[in-house]
């Protein structure tokens, strides 16, 4: 039997560990199981360079927990160690990367340092054992008698005894500690397996259930793989969820190994999409399903997998975001996504243009926040108009050129937000030959903002935003059927009956079949308010009072009626009716004045 202390300066480094370590004890299981993958592996290497004798034997990685004696066990096959391999690596090198860890990290907010780069693997079970053991031999070893039992409850104090095992490999047997019972139920161990083993390369089992797939659908060619092994991987990795759109498989050897399958999910225009869907992996082993600062946020919308040894695990988000891998790594895949949807756009636009809405916000996240991709995604972004066409920048520039380009020979690009609500001015602007656009995500108030800065010579204005023709800038072309006089009367008459004083009222000659009174929002005022509620609402701007224009046209009988009557009560209930209608037609008319207009309808209609 051989005692001793290791050779540390701090009298008790474990409760430092468990301190600093992980945030999330759990992971001691995925450190422990992923040792005896490595293990496993490596023994798989010697044997098919013909360094090490014998058969191979089943490989396979086996849990057991025992609830009556407290314990968790992880056993593998692999290439066990000796006993001058125990005093190395687990008495020297550990103990020293941990004491370095403690230096480096003691005062530090960024305590999540990487775990693999001190040697901590191993030690993470001290977070939930009060007392583990090593009871291993090495695939070197003559007889069992060469085993040896490692013993260490957790002070710098440890025993290492010569111990009889029949096969080669390494049982870790961990006591769990009284703080961490929650170790002990089987339901927990089988879930955390589940989450971090489910695609480890040897077998794990738990009792009798085995636990992972060893071959999963990123680690083959996709030459192997059909249509429906990349669906039913999907399904895999998430049961519950509608099928994707498509996918990119990733597979790089230089200057970076990065292997994995990411998914197009549908997403809905509002944006109400779930992020952290892309599991990170090590080597088949899970890491974390938070991947920000490792692909680009827009990215992040993406379902799928990602496996890459080049990205340093547990780690601070500024320690991520300037490692130079990370960067190499984030821009491929940019440049990946960007390729798949260019060849999709140019392979078969007409099924392309079908997937079109439920990929929009995605791609248009891209174009706003990365600008590399931006301008790859100039090339196949693409408009919806009000009759389901879809054009590019440049189709779509020549097919209004001819009627929307305005005196300063500015193209007026004109859009609604809402076809529903926004009916009359699109039925308005069609009339006219117009051709409107449908931009009604949550992000497009600052997509057509870049757009403006890019294209030249070119204005997106919102349908409702002011007349049509004072939009498109085109010279009156109706004349006013009350003269300078009666215009001034008119409107005083119009302010003294305004719903309220958001409204300022401005008198237009439009056509006859156009509505007497007209809700307009400044394009100005409504797109910085529009930007400021996605980016949370609460700034200036999200606080400034709507404004709008109440537009009379001087041209429509009912106004002329008004400045015929003396009677004020007639006055005021025409401009009223007049207005509350102009405000349904905006969706503007609620609560008590809506009730208002209800029953003054229904008395005129008496």
């Amino acid at each position: 039997m051989q005692s001793g202390k290791i050779n540390v300066h701090t009298e008790n480094i474990f409760p430092i560990i468990k301190k600093f370590l992980y945030s999330d004890h759990e992971i001691f299981l995925r450190e422990l199981v992923s040792n005896a993958t490595d293990a496993s592996q490596k023994l798989k290497t010697l044997s098919s360079v013909g360094e090490m004798k014998g058969e191979l034997g089943e490989l396979q990685i086996d849990v057991k927990l025992d609830k009556e004696n407290r314990t968790i066990t992880v056993s593998d096959r692999g290439i066990g160690m000796t006993s001058e391999e125990v005093e190395k690596y687990i008495n020297q090198i550990a103990f020293s990367g941990a004491e370095e860890f403690v230096e480096k990290y003691k005062d530090s907010k960024d305590a999540n340092a990487i775990i693999g780069h001190f040697g901590l693997g191993f030690y993470s079970s001290f977070m939930v054992a009060r007392e583990v053991e090593i009871l291993t031999r090495s695939f070197k070893a003559g007889d069992a008698s060469d085993a040896v039992r490692w013993k260490c409850d957790g002070s710098p104090e440890f025993t290492l005894t010569p111990d009889t095992r029949e096969d080669r490999g390494t049982d870790i047997i961990l006591h769990i500690a009284e703080d961490s019972e929650e170790f002990l139920e089987e339901a927990r161990i089988r879930t955390l397996l589940k989450k971090y083993c489910s695609f480890l390369p040897v077998p794990v089992f738990f009792g009798d259930e085995k636990i992972n797939q060893t071959e999963p659908a990123w680690t083959r060619k996709p030459a192997d793989l059909s249509d429906e092994d990349y669906q039913s991987f999907y399904k895999e990795l998430y049961p519950f969820s509608e099928d994707p759109l498509f996918h990119i498989h990733l597979n790089v050897d230089y200057p970076f190994n990065l292997t994995g399958i990411l998914y197009f999910p549908k997403l809905k225009k509002n944006f109400e999409v779930q992020k952290n869907k892309i599991q990170l992996y090590c080597n088949q082993v899970f890491v974390t399903d938070s991947v920000e600062g490792i692909v680009p946020d827009f990215l992040t919308l993406l379902h799928g997998v990602l496996d890459s040894p080049d990205i340093p695990l547990n780690v601070s988000r500024s320690y991520l975001q300037s490692d130079s891998n990370v960067k190499k790594i984030s821009s491929h895949i940019t440049k990946k996504v960007a390729d798949k949807l260019e060849e999709l756009f140019k392979n078969n636009r007409e099924d392309f243009e079908k997937k079109w809405d439920d990929i929009r916000v995605f791609i248009q996240y891209g174009m706003l926040s990365d600008e590399k991709f931006s301008e790859r995604a100039m090339k196949f972004n693409l408009f919806r108009n009000t009759e389901g066409k879809y054009f590019t920048k440049e189709e779509y520039a020549e097919h209004v050129k001819a009627i929307q380009t305005d005196k300063d020979e500015n193209q007026i690009w004109l859009y609604c937000t809402n076809a529903e609500e926004q009916h009359s001015f699109i039925s308005a602007a069609r009339d006219r030959g117009y051709d409107v656009l449908v931009l009604d995500n949550v992000l497009d108030a600052h997509f057509i903002n870049m757009l403006e800065s890019k294209l030249e010579k070119t204005r997106f204005v919102r349908v409702d935003s002011d007349t049509i023709d004072k939009l498109i800038a085109k010279e009156e072309v109706q004349p006013s059927k009350l003269n300078e006089e009666e215009q001034n009367k008119l409107k005083p008459i119009v302010e003294k009956f305004l719903p309220d004083s958001r409204f300022s009222v401005r008198l237009e000659s439009l056509s006859e079949t156009d509505a007497p009174i007209l809700i307009t929002r400044p394009e100005f005022m409504r797109r910085m308010k529009d930007m400021s509620m996605v980016n949370g609402g609460n700034d200036f701007m999200s606080s400034m009072p709507e404004t709008l224009n109440l537009i009379v046209n001087t041209n429509h009988p009912l106004v002329g009626k008004v400045l015929d009557t003396d009677d004020e009560k007639t006055q005021e209930e025409l401009i009223r009716q007049a207005s509350d209608l102009a405000l349904l037609s905006q969706n503007l008319l609620k609560g008590e004045a809506l009730t208002r207009f209800v029953k003054r309808s229904y008395e005129l209609m008496k």
